[in-house]
C-alpha cells in the first residue's frame, strides 16, 4: 500500500512560500484514504495546502491527536475547506486544559466550542479505544504508561469542578499505518511518551517491525537520561527512520541525530515522504 505523508504545518518551514507556525498538521494519504492528523494552531494549513497543491476538500476525515490549541486551533479554517467531515478523537479533547508556569497559567485547550465546529461540518466520533479507520489504519486510543523514564509534563493541568488538577493527557494518541515495510507511526505530541506509543502500536497491530516514526516527540525538556534511554529503545524496537517535529526541541533533536545517524531527519512544514 503506497503511503504519502505531507506535513502541512510545523514550527519550521522547509520549502519556499511554506509558512511555519507553532504546532503540527500532517496529511496521510493512501490509495483510498486521505486523513489529516491535527490542524496546527491557526491559519497556516490552508495556505500551505495551496502552496503544496493539496486539495483539502478531498480529505476523508480528521484525526485529533489531543486537545491542545496548537493541534486544534486550525480547525475552523480547515473545515471551511473540507465541509462536512468526520473528526476522530478522544472524549477528553473538550477538557479545559492549561499550562501552568509558576504563578502564570495559560489556557491551552481547543479555542472553539463544539457547537461552532459542528455548525461548520464537523461530525465528532469520540472513542477512548483504538479506532480502526480501515484494516490498515488505526488510532492508538489511550496509551499505557509502561516505560518508567517517560513522564507526563508536570506543567500540564486540566480544570475539573473549578480546580486545576494534573492532566494525564489521556486524549494523547497517534495514528498507525500498516505497510509492507512495517508500521508507520504518526505522532502528534507523544505526551504519554514516544516509546510507550510505539510499544502500544505493536500490541494493537500484532506487528513488531516499525519502519518510520514521524511527528512530535515531546522531548523538548527531557533529561539526558531520558534521551539516552529513548535512543536505546528506538534501536531495540528496530525503528528504521525517525522524523522529528514540533515539540522535540533542537537540543534533543541534535542528540537523536548524532545517535541515529542517517535514520534521523527533521520533518518540517513542506516535508513530503513516500513509503515505500
Amino acid at each position: 500500500m503506497p503511503l504519502c505523508l505531507t506535513t502541512l504545518g510545523e514550527n519550521t518551514a522547509g520549502r519556499p512560500r511554506v509558512l511555519a507556525e507553532w504546532g503540527l498538521s500532517i496529511l496521510v494519504e493512501t490509495d483510498d484514504q486521505k486523513i489529516l492528523l491535527d490542524t496546527c494552531a491557526g491559519a497556516t494549513v490552508p495556505h500551505n495546502a495551496s502552496v503544496l497543491r493539496v486539495d483539502l476538500s478531498t480529505i476523508d476525515r480528521i484525526v485529533l491527536s489531543h486537545g491542545h490549541y496548537d493541534h486544534t486551533g486550525g480547525l475552523r479554517g480547515v473545515l471551511a475547506e473540507t465541509g462536512a467531515v468526520e473528526v476522530v478523537a478522544h472524549p477528553d479533547i473538550w477538557g479545559a486544559k492549561y499550562g501552568v508556569f509558576g504563578e502564570r497559567k495559560r489556557y491551552n485547550g481547543i479555542p472553539f466550542v463544539r457547537e461552532e465546529l459542528e455548525s461548520l461540518g464537523a461530525s465528532f466520533t469520540l472513542s477512548r479505544d483504538p479506532f480502526w479507520i480501515t484494516d490498515d489504519i488505526v488510532t492508538t486510543g489511550e496509551i499505557p504508561m509502561v516505560a518508567e523514564y517517560e513522564q507526563i509534563d508536570s506543567r500540564l493541568y486540566v480544570k475539573v469542578d473549578g480546580e486545576l488538577v494534573p492532566d494525564q493527557v489521556l486524549d494523547d494518541r497517534a495514528l498507525i499505518i500498516k505497510t509492507e515495510l512495517g508500521l508507520v507511526v504518526v505522532l502528534g505530541c507523544a505526551h504519554r511518551g514516544m516509546v510507550n506509543t510505539l510499544y502500544h502500536a505493536r500490541e494493537i497491530t500484532g506487528i513488531e517491525l516499525i519502519h518510520t516514526v514521524v511527528g512530535g516527540t515531546h522531548l523538548i525538556s527531557a533529561s539526558e537520561e531520558r534521551i539516552s534511554r529513548t535512543v536505546e529503545a528506538l534501536k531495540e524496537l528496530g525503528v528504521q527512520r525517525l522524523g522529528v517535529s514540533h515539540c522535540t526541541g533542537l537540543p534533543a533533536a541534535s542528540k537523536l541525530a548524532r545517535a541515529l545517524g542517517d535514520s534521523f531527519f527533521f520533518n518540517n512544514a513542506g516535508s513530503r515522504i513516500t513509503i515505500p
